[in-house]
């Protein structure tokens, strides 16, 4: 008789996989080198056989089939396979026992083994709620099942049973009170099938109804809701929580770190993003230094646009005294962003916008330089906010007007050819200001006849463009997930999966809005008139790794654009859907939308569609639409740490690197590309030692397959150029904006800055950020040893074509854009980093960081030097907990943390 059955270590019984016994078998064989299929199934079968032989009738533990598995492979002579195999069973055990020691339990779940340790490592730095003694007290599978619960309570006020969209019923909003003065009673007493309502569930169940019944849309009381709720009335949205449960297990989609952390928790706050506003008068500075801090001590990020303050030495006629300008106030919003520690170590995060017509624009484009080693708005991004008369100033040569906010008047005229190599010499010495392009943000914006003014800002890593008081909640679906093999074993796309989990997704943050703690009413009110969802995306470069297909190549673009026209599309599908039961987002009549405008750039250009967006515009005039925006592209840091993936849209940093641990070194490995390695036998210590020698870079070693080379890219490999098109080609289908790098060599020039900004307007970006390699850090390293030059990073051909189809389109380009310099690298390059003709005075740039510097140990220095270093060019977390100083990269247009994912943007 077969066996039919095993039972797992925990104790549980589950059906008998024969695949499983292949699967770990393959990997032993291929860990040696040895690719033969009829060998492989060979071996299954007569570890089959034997199991059968053995355990007929019975149920054999997975230590049992293990030992069946080493036995079978020394009979078959397969020495080096067997060892192999019981090296990875006992790594695989010692696996166990740490995640063990990190979730502070004796038994593992199913979900625990899903996630590597990394994941593990870094939910239990941040996300596991922890009893009074720090230690953690909840699992994956708890944590994840509070959020999928939160994110189905909406349904239920939504059932027809109870819910009707055009109102008129009375009940009484009030009645809920008593349900609130007693949560404690209610605590786990409600449950939606298998799963329970804690009272934090419970309490945002009861706001919500009350939301809805002062509308009039509730067609009974509180009091039967709580009944229907005894009486099992709602176990069908049981189905709903396991399906969200069942897609953040799998690591299929994530939400953003608010939402993981605070879900079905007392702060409650779900969201990552908010903009306030700031007028040109002293209470209005002083309200929004407030909210600022009532955002961040519950673990938001905030954006603000100093443009309507008065420049520094105007007057002021209360006092009749000077003006401090924007920048001091800019510092005001620091120091509050300083005190207000999220987690004891995450900074507080803030985008810090100043318009290019300001008359202090040149003291904001040098407010974060480090002169003097005082307060530098470390926790500020900054970006310049650029309007299309500063380009045509700039093509016509003609002086750009500062202008008063306050009187409107012109203040003085500067040469913008000047001011913009200004703006460009800091993003290159400095990594910042980034710049944002707010007439192409405004191009398609539908709101803007709803709200009688464009959008002025962003979130702090500028993917989010949003109006006063909004917030977005965001998502990231693993694009890794959709990549299936055919019974060859060729990679495909699974499209119609992806759609699938586009709309489930889109669906669970329209959910989220609705059972929000907003940290203010203002941002509560704001955020429900338009709805704006962030359905984005991660695992790009994993994606592209498992399709076989390189980046940086045309094929490449061709697959990013569609993958986000679906997710647009999709997400507005459901959006339209949700309208249709509950009704639009409330500002929809007084937007374009109801003329069939979309705020999506490839809309407008039907010779690209893959999909039918003329119905879809069609479905959006006749049924309304849910949430006035829908997809953005947010940085991942440790959210993709945790869905074990590559982080947002970005090329991964590096395909092999050393990773320093308390028991000693290791490399780590990205997972595609050690599947890959095993595959053509190349896999060995010494070709792991190699790469991570190489910057991590498998370019230019002959051990490496030309294939390989050209498929498997990191961040450096790829040339500023193509992560500009990546950039491109991605914002062409999206609602709101992008979070990327668009990372540059050590030996870029001013000019490379400069003619990547021209050319990020031109392509239809919405804004930029540009970092140079090394720009960031501080000269703290010590000497391990002599590595080789980086090979230099050259421009695909497609990118080639699209830089000279741009320039000759519009020939005035040709004046900061050197098409052939570019090309043949030397743009810019006359002896000197810094170009001629600079009419400015600058602080010294960074000396250039030495190819063969590395970090080898903690530097000797002084604790105020420390201090000034944490949260700039290195992690406070891992300083903090190990000592260690841990260099951040620039990842999605923030700084991050390699090794734990800490990143100066809340989001991730």
């Amino acid at each position: 008789m077969a066996v039919e059955k095993v039972m797992k270590r925990d104790g549980r019984i589950v059906p008998f996989d024969e695949e499983r016994i292949r699967w770990a078998i393959q990997r032993a064989m291929l860990e040696v080198g040895i690719h033969d299929e009829d060998l492989l199934n060979k071996v299954v079968r007569r570890v089959v056989r034997r199991i059968n032989q053995l355990y007929d009738g019975q149920i054999p533990n997975i230590e049992n089939i293990q030992d069946i598995v080493e036995l079978e492979l020394m009979r078959a002579g397969l020495f080096d396979v067997a060892k192999a195999y019981i090296l990875y069973r006992k790594k695989k055990a010692e696996i166990r026992e740490e995640k063990k020691k990190i979730l502070n339990k004796d038994k593992l779940d199913e979900i625990d083994k899903r996630f590597s340790l990394n994941a593990l490592r870094v939910l239990a730095s941040r996300y596991f709620m922890r009893n009074e003694k720090g230690e953690i007290v909840e699992s994956p599978k708890e944590l994840f099942e509070r959020v999928s619960v939160l994110a189905v309570i909406p349904d239920i006020l939504y059932d027809e049973r109870v819910f009707d969209k055009n109102g008129g019923h009375e009940q009484d909003p009030k009645a809920i009170e008593k349900y609130l003065s007693k949560l404690d009673e209610y605590d786990g007493k409600l449950s939606i099938g298998r799963f329970k309502l804690n009272k934090y569930h419970f309490e945002r169940l009861l706001n919500l109804y009350r939301e809805l019944a002062e509308k009039g849309q509730m067609k009974v009381s509180i009091d039967e809701i709580v009944t229907m709720l005894e009486n099992g009335a709602f176990e069908g949205y049981e189905d709903e929580v396991e399906e969200y449960f069942r897609l953040m297990t799998g690591q299929v989609f994530m939400p953003n770190t608010p939402a993981l952390i605070n879900s079905g928790r007392p702060l409650g706050m779900l969201s990552a993003c908010f903009v306030v506003p700031i007028e040109d008068d002293m209470e209005s500075i002083m309200k929004a230094a407030h909210d600022v801090a009532m955002i961040q001590k519950m673990g938001g990020g905030t954006g603000l646009n100093f443009s309507k303050l008065r420049p520094e030495g105007d007057f002021v006629g209360s006092t009749a005294g000077a003006a401090s300008g924007p920048v001091s106030f800019m510092h005001l919003i620091d120091a509050v962003s300083d005190v207000i520690k999220q987690g004891g170590v995450r900074r507080g995060a803030n985008m810090g916008i100043l318009e290019v017509w300001h008359p202090d624009i040149e003291k904001f484009i040098h407010a974060k330089e480090r002169n003097t080693g005082t307060n530098v708005l470390s926790n500020f991004n900054i970006s310049v906010g650029i309007w299309e008369d500063f380009w045509e100033a700039l093509k016509e040569g003609k002086r750009y007007p500062l202008v008063n906010p306050r009187t409107g008047e012109k203040v003085k005229e500067v040469d913008p050819k000047s001011l913009f190599e200004e703006l460009a010499y800091m993003a290159w010495a400095k990594a910042d200001p980034g710049v944002v392009f707010f007439d192409v943000i405004n191009r398609r914006n539908v709101l803007q006849s709803a709200k009688n003014e464009p959008i002025r800002a962003t979130n702090p890593c500028g993917e989010e463009p949003l109006y006063d008081y909004e917030s977005c909640n965001l998502t990231s679906i693993n694009l890794a997930k959709f990549v299936k093999y055919d019974d060859e074993g060729k990679p495909y796309f699974d499209w119609d999966e992806y759609a699938y989990v586009i709309q489930k997704v889109a669906k669970y943050l329209d959910n989220a809005i609705d059972v929000n703690r907003f940290p203010l009413p203002e941002i509560d009110r704001n955020t429900k008139l338009t709805r704006r969802i962030g359905v984005g995306m991660m695992g790009l470069a994993d994606a592209l790794f498992k399709l076989g297909i390189p980046y940086n190549s045309k094929e490449g673009f061709e697959f990013m654009r569609k993958a986000t026209e679906y997710l647009t599309f999709y997400a507005y599908r459901q959006s339209v859907e949700t309208a249709k039961k509950r009704g639009p987002f409330p500002l929809y009549e007084k937007t374009k939308y109801k003329d069939g405008e979309l705020p999506v750039e490839g809309f407008y250009h039907r010779e690209i569609w893959n999909l039918p967006w003329d119905e879809l515009a069609e479905d959006i005039k006749r049924h309304g639409v849910r949430n006035a925006m829908v997809t953005t592209c947010p940085p991942t840091g440790s959210v993709s740490m945790i869905a074990d993936t590559s982080s947002g849209i970005e090329p991964i940093f590096a395909l092999v690197y050393k990773k320093s641990v308390t028991v000693g070194e290791f490399y780590y490995v990205d997972p595609v590309f050690e599947t890959e390695l095993k595959k053509r036998g190349l896999y060995s210590d010494e070709i792991l030692k190699k790469i991570s020698d190489n910057y991590g870079s498998v370019q230019g070693l002959e051990e490496i397959p030309e294939e390989v080379q050209k498929v498997f890219v990191t961040a450096m490999d790829i040339h500023w150029l193509d992560h500009l098109l990546a950039q491109a080609n991605i914002q062409l289908w999206l609602t709101d904006s992008a979070s990327k790098t668009i990372n540059m060599p050590n030996d870029a020039t001013v000019e490379d800055v400069k003619a990547a900004y021209l050319l990020a307007y031109k392509l239809g970006c919405k804004g930029v950020t540009v970092y140079r390699d090394g720009s960031l850090s501080v000269q703290v390293y010590s000497v391990e040893g002599e590595k080789k030059q980086r090979v230099k990073a050259k421009p695909s051909k497609y990118a080639v074509e699209k830089l000279k189809a741009v320039v000759e389109a519009e020939p005035w380009l040709a004046r900061f854009i050197n098409v052939n310099a570019i090309l043949n690298g030397t743009n810019g390059k006359k002896g000197t980093d810094q170009p001629a003709g600079l009419t400015f005075s600058l602080s010294p740039a960074p000396a250039p960081k030495p190819a063969h510097e590395s970090v080898k140990e903690k530097p000797d220095i002084p604790e105020d030097k420390i201090k000034e270093l944490l949260g700039v060019a290195y992690c406070p977390v891992c300083y903090e907990k190990d000592g260690e100083l841990v260099e951040l990269r620039m990842e999605s247009g923030c700084a991050t943390c390699p090794r734990c994912g800490w990143s100066k943007c809340v989001i991730s």
